[in-house]
C-alpha cells in the first residue's frame, strides 16, 4: 500500500497548491535531483568561459567570516561550500551507510556481498588505470579521483528507466554507491591529508566520545547531536583530516532505535483515533479541544516511534538533494578552458580519468561482481543479466560532484591539473551515463 497516495486522497488542499504541483511533482520525480545538478553544471561551465568569468571566481574566493571573540573562522565562499556543506552531504551519506548496516543490503554477509565485490573492484581497477598513465610527480596523486560513484546521479538516470529495470539492481546500485563513498571517505581522510594536528585530532576524539555517549544515554534531541557536531567539525577543520570525514562519523552516532513497543503504539494509535473519531463534529470548522489533544498525544507516540536517524535523513536529504549538491556543481564544474579541448583530451591527467571511469568502472565492477558470484558468496540480483550488470557498472563511472571533490584535494594549487581533472571527469561521466542508460534500455526485458 503507497501510504503517500493514500495522504493524498486524505488531503483537501488550498488552492496555492495547485498553482505551486508543476514543482511539486518536480520535487517529487526520481531523477530530479539529477537534473537540477545537470543543469548548475552546464550553467557553471557556461558562466566560467563567458565575459562575466571574473565575477565568478572573484564570487568563489569572496571571504566570510564567523568570529566569537578571539576565535574566527575565514574562508572563502568556495571553501564554506566544499568544508561545511559538503560536510552536510557526507553527514547524510553517512546516516545512508548505518541504515543500510542496520537492516538493508549491508545487514548481513550474503546480501552486503555482492555490492561489496563490486565497489571494491570498482575501486581499486580505475585507480590503477589512472596510476598507468599518470606514474610521476603531482599527477600521480589524482589516482583517487575515478574511484568514486556519484549516488545522485547514478540513481537519477536509473529512476529515467522506470519499471523497465528491476528492483533487485537498483538496490545492487544503491548499496555499490554507498560501499563506495565509505571508500572515498577513507581515502580522503587517510590519503589525501597533508598535515596532522594532535591537540585538534584528540578534541575531535573528545566531541565524538560525547556524541557516543549521548546515544548510549538515550538522548534523542537533534539540538544536542548538532551542537556537539558543529563542533566535532571545528576540531576536524583544524586537525588537517578534511572536516567531511566529520560528518560521517556524527552519523554514525545518530540513535537508529525506537524507544516506543510498536504493538503498544499500534494498540493506542487506534484508540486515540477512534477517540478523535468520536469527538469530531463535521458542523465545526475547527477540530474540537478532545481532538487536539488525541492528536498532541498521537503525534508524540509518533515523534518517538521513528528514530533520530530515520527522522534526520528524511529532513536532510531534500536539502542535501535540491540546495547542496546544486550548490557544490555550480561552484565547482566551471572550468575556464585556457587551452584547447584536444589540448586537454591528451593531457595524461585527462586520459587516466576517462580510462578510469569509462573502462575501470565498469570492468571492475562486472568482474569483481563475477568473482563473487563463481565463488558462490553471492547471486546476480533476481531477474536481471549481466548486460545490465554491465549496465549498471558503467552507470557507476558517473563520478562526477564526488570526482571533483576528491579532484580539489588531490591537485590543491595545481590550477592546470584541476582544469584537466575536471574535462575529465565531465567528459568520462558523460559517456558513461550514454552506454550505460543504453545499455539498461536495449536489455531491459531480456534474461
Amino acid at each position: 500500500m503507497k501510504l503517500q497516495g493514500r495522504v493524498g486522497e486524505i488531503l483537501r488542499e488550498a488552492p496555492i497548491y495547485k498553482v505551486i504541483s508543476p514543482f511539486r511533482w518536480f520535487a517529487g520525480f526520481g531523477a530530479a535531483g539529477g537534473v537540477l545538478l545537470l543543469t548548475c553544471s552546464i550553467v557553471a561551465m557556461i558562466w566560467a568561459n563567458s565575459s562575466a568569468y571574473d565575477l565568478y571566481f572573484e564570487l568563489l574566493e569572496t571571504k566570510i567570516t564567523f568570529a566569537i571573540g578571539s576565535f574566527s573562522l575565514s574562508k572563502g565562499i568556495i571553501l564554506w561550500i566544499n568544508d561545511a556543506l559538503m560536510a552536510i552531504f557526507f553527514f547524510v551519506v553517512g546516516l545512508e551507510i548505518k541504515r543500510e548496516v542496520l537492516i538493508g543490503e549491508l545487514s548481513n554477509v550474503r546480501k552486503a556481498s555482492l555490492p561489496l565485490f563490486a565497489a571494491i573492484g570498482g575501486m581499486v581497477v580505475p585507480a590503477l588505470v589512472y596510476y598507468y598513465f599518470n606514474q610521476q610527480g603531482a599527477k600521480a596523486f589524482g589516482w583517487g579521483i575515478p574511484m568514486a560513484t556519484d549516488i545522485a546521479f547514478a540513481l537519477g538516470f536509473l529512476a529515467l528507466l522506470g519499471n523497465r529495470v528491476p528492483l533487485s539492481l537498483k538496490v545492487f546500485l544503491t548499496a555499490l554507491a554507498i560501499v563506495d563513498d565509505i571508500g572515498a571517505v577513507l581515502v580522503i581522510g587517510i590519503f589525501y591529508t597533508d598535515t596532522i594536528v594532535l591537540m585538534a585530532l584528540a578534541l575531535a576524539f573528545g566531541f565524538l566520545v560525547l556524541l557516543v555517549i549521548g546515544n548510549a544515554t538515550g538522548i534523542r534531541t537533534p539540538w544536542f547531536y548538532l551542537i556537539v557536531g558543529i563542533f566535532l567539525w571545528i576540531a576536524f577543520l583544524k586537525s588537517g583530516i578534511h572536516a567531511t570525514v566529520a560528518g560521517v562519523l556524527a552519523a554514525f552516532t545518530i540513535p537508529a532505535r525506537s524507544l516506543v513497543n510498536r504493538e503498544e503504539f499500534v494498540r493506542e494509535g487506534k484508540e486515540l483515533l477512534d477517540f478523535f473519531d468520536k469527538n469530531d463534529d463535521p458542523d465545526e470548522a475547527i477540530i474540537t479541544s478532545e481532538q487536539e489533544a488525541s492528536l498532541n498525544t498521537l503525534e508524540a507516540a509518533c515523534n518517538h516511534v521513528m528514530p533520530p536517524l530515520v527522522r534526520l535523513e528524511h529532513a536532510i536529504f531534500p536539502w542535501v538533494t535540491f540546495a547542496i549538491m546544486p550548490i557544490f556543481a555550480l561552484a565547482n564544474a566551471g572550468v575556464r578552458l585556457e587551452k584547447s579541448i584536444t589540448n586537454a583530451l591528451s593531457d595524461s591527467v585527462t586520459i587516466g580519468i576517462i580510462g578510469g571511469l569509462l573502462v575501470g568502472k565498469p570492468v571492475g565492477i562486472v568482474f569483481f561482481s563475477w568473482l563473487a558470484v563463481k565463488l558462490k558468496v553471492a547471486d546476480l540480483p533476481s531477474g536481471s543479466n549481466w548486460m545490465q550488470v554491465l549496465g549498471a557498472g558503467f552507470l557507476g563511472g558517473i563520478g562526477f560532484t564526488m570526482s571533483i571533490f576528491v579532484a580539489g584535494l588531490a591537485f590543491k594549487g595545481e590550477m592546470d591539473y584541476l582544469s584537466d581533472a575536471k574535462i575529465g571527469i565531465l567528459t568520462g561521466s558523460i559517456i558513461s551515463a550514454i552506454v550505460g542508460m543504453t545499455l539498461l534500455y536495449v536489455f531491459r526485458n531480456k534474461k
